[in-house]
């Protein structure tokens, strides 16, 4: 019953905001004042008034979703584990195309206490969230330690050499 008492107090608050606003847009335009009478004759012609600005149509109230806290979960700064329970590091990245997909995770690999650690890149369909419900669990990685030793090191602004599973690396255009 909480979830559907916080959707509505949401839709509620949302509602308002957007009738306000609504208020704010639809209010008329100060009617412009008659120009003082003189006693001379005016030296330059008179500009005739502005004219009135278009009436803007209220912006329609956002969407709103809610998701449940068992449902979703932020991932950088997450550990990284193979499925033998190795360590293999923490993400503290997430790559995106140009069309917003997630392509790719960087994750901190090696080193102890961030000295010696690099940073490499695997592939986003060779992590498994499955076991994933609370900040203190770990991702899985379908690679072994030795696969992600071999990597190279992820620099940013250069060409990704992104690290997959066997069967799950698909090419990225990036001259596109």
């Amino acid at each position: 019953m909480r979830p559907r008492i916080m959707v509505m107090l949401v839709a509620a608050a949302l509602l308002t905001c957007a009738g306000v606003r609504a208020a704010d847009d639809a209010a008329p335009a100060p009617a412009p004042s008659p120009p003082p009478v003189a006693e001379a004759p005016p030296t330059a012609p008179v500009p005739p008034p502005a004219p009135k600005e278009q009436a803007r149509e209220p912006s329609p109230p956002p969407s709103v979703t809610v998701i449940g806290a068992r449902d979703a979960h932020g991932i950088l700064g997450r550990d990284v584990r193979s499925s033998a329970n190795e360590d293999m590091g923490r993400i503290v990245d997430v790559i995106v195309d140009r069309d917003g997909k997630v392509r790719a995770a960087v994750i901190d690999f090696g080193g102890f206490l961030g000295v010696g650690s690099r940073k490499i890149v695997v592939d986003w369909n060779a992590l498994r969230f499955a076991g994933v419900s609370s900040k203190s669990d770990s991702i899985t990685l379908d690679l072994n330690k030795q696969q992600v030793s071999a990597a190279p090191e992820y620099k940013e602004d250069t060409p990704l050499i992104v690290l997959g599973a066997a069967g799950n690396l698909h090419p990225w255009d990036y001259e596109h």
